[in-house]
């Protein structure tokens, strides 16, 4: 028997496992997303071993990081027209042999544009597993009893992919430094054939892919990139992009200056425990206020407290700090991802989660190389001036163009009912 979730309950993690379903999804789920967090450190360990250069490491890592920001929204349209088994079984297949094949191009010694190049197929091929969890969310809380744990489903999400981006990196290096350099990568594409196949073969709670005939009409493919409160989303994920990305460059320089470098991994710790304790928060909490509301304040936040991560230079304040920077990120995100929902169809809604995920990558990639460069150049302060940046930029930017986060007041009727959700209330 379904369990309902009126307006008067308090959504709860245990309401929403107890959907129906919802753990033949949610533990393959973590098993296929897990891989891509011990992606970018598996990289950066071998190419630093075999070149003697983590500039060289870094800069493959972010061809890879380029490369799936700008394919994973095509990856996203094409799950939503033809199913996400149709797109994941061919795109781990594509995705281990291209990782097995940096990862001999890199042990064999081979040139720099050797490994820029086989980096563009390991990037592009990247299963979208988180997306697609998300999407399965959506569909299986489509559902007026259901509807109040959808902040609580983005929350989950959140947690999970920070806990992975835990768990990833701490595999990665201890495979790539007491096994073998390249055992982070070998690992990596055997996780990836595993956790992606017995993903893909949960095919019950999978949505309805939108490519086929519906009756005797063609359903209306609408691309997420078109619609305008997408793309203000994607521009806010860019910035918290510029958080991750910042803080990984800029937080070594900084453990370096301060003559503790074994601090790194403790200050990254405690930022990423600040994201997840908030993330928990979040959906544990039945908010009164809307996603477009909740986005705003807690954007306002993030800038504002990325704002001050240059000004501090004692290792115990920035534990402090880098805290609330991490709890100031997950209700943006959350928030995100809850409003989305709302903005696209359901025939784009894989695409938009991948638009979204998309933005963060690209925004990571970029604030590591700048920051990089400004670390080296002037120090780690300067280097904390790139989340400063990205945070304000696209602060004013969803402050400029929040009436676009409104979902539309009218919605098209396609065939069988496949299209926008009805409207609903943002605040």
């Amino acid at each position: 028997m379904e369990s309902a979730v009126n307006s008067t309950s308090r959504p709860g993690y245990g309401q929403l496992l107890r959907t129906p379903r919802a753990l033949s999804f949610v533990l393959p789920g973590f098993a296929a997303r897990q891989p891509f967090a011990m992606l970018t450190m598996s990289i950066v360990l071998l190419v630093q071993h075999t070149t003697g250069s983590f500039g060289s490491a870094g800069a493959v890592a972010a061809v890879a990081g380029v490369s799936m920001a700008l394919c994973a929204p095509q990856s996203g349209k094409l799950t939503d027209r033809y199913g996400q088994a149709a797109v994941l079984i061919p795109g781990v297949l594509v995705n281990a042999v291209s990782v097995i094949a940096l990862a001999a191009l890199a042990l064999a010694d081979a040139p720099l544009w050797a490994l820029f190049v086989a980096a563009v197929p390991v990037g592009a091929s990247v299963p979208q597993a988180g997306p697609m969890v998300r999407a399965r969310w959506a569909a299986v809380l489509d559902h007026p009893e259901r509807r109040a744990l959808t902040p609580t489903a983005a929350a989950f999400e959140s947690v999970t992919d920070e806990f992975t981006f835990v768990v990833g990196p701490v595999l990665a290096t201890a495979l790539c430094t007491f096994v073998h350099p390249g055992a982070g990568l070998a690992a990596q594409a055997a996780l990836t054939l595993a956790g992606g196949l017995l993903f893909a073969a949960q095919r019950d709670t999978q949505p309805a892919a939108h490519g086929a005939l519906a009756g005797h009409a063609r359903v209306e493919h609408v691309s997420a990139f078109s619609v305008p409160g997408a793309r203000v989303l994607a521009v806010a994920f860019l910035g918290i992009g510029s958080v991750f990305g910042g803080m990984q460059v800029a937080l070594t320089a900084f453990a370096e200056e301060a003559g503790q470098p074994g601090v790194n991994g403790l200050l990254y710790g405690i930022f990423a425990a600040g994201n997840m304790l908030a993330g928990i928060a979040c959906g544990a909490i039945a908010w009164k206020v809307g996603p477009r509301r909740r986005l705003l304040v807690g954007y306002a936040a993030l800038a504002v407290t990325a704002s001050m991560l240059w000004t501090v230079h004692s290792v115990a304040l920035f534990a402090v700090l880098g805290l609330l920077v991490g709890m100031c990120i997950a209700p943006a995100l959350i928030s995100g991802f809850t409003l989305v929902e709302s903005l696209v169809p359901a025939s784009a809604r894989t695409e938009a989660f991948t638009l979204l995920t998309g933005a963060v990558a690209l925004g990571q990639a970029g604030a590591v190389t700048l920051t990089g460069r400004l670390a080296d150049a002037h120090g780690a302060s300067a280097g904390f001036l790139v989340p400063m940046a990205g945070t304000v930029l696209a602060l004013l930017t969803l402050v400029a163009l929040r009436s676009r986060l409104a979902p539309a007041v009218k919605s098209r009727t396609v065939a069988r009912g496949v299209g926008h959700r009805s409207p609903v209330a943002v605040d």
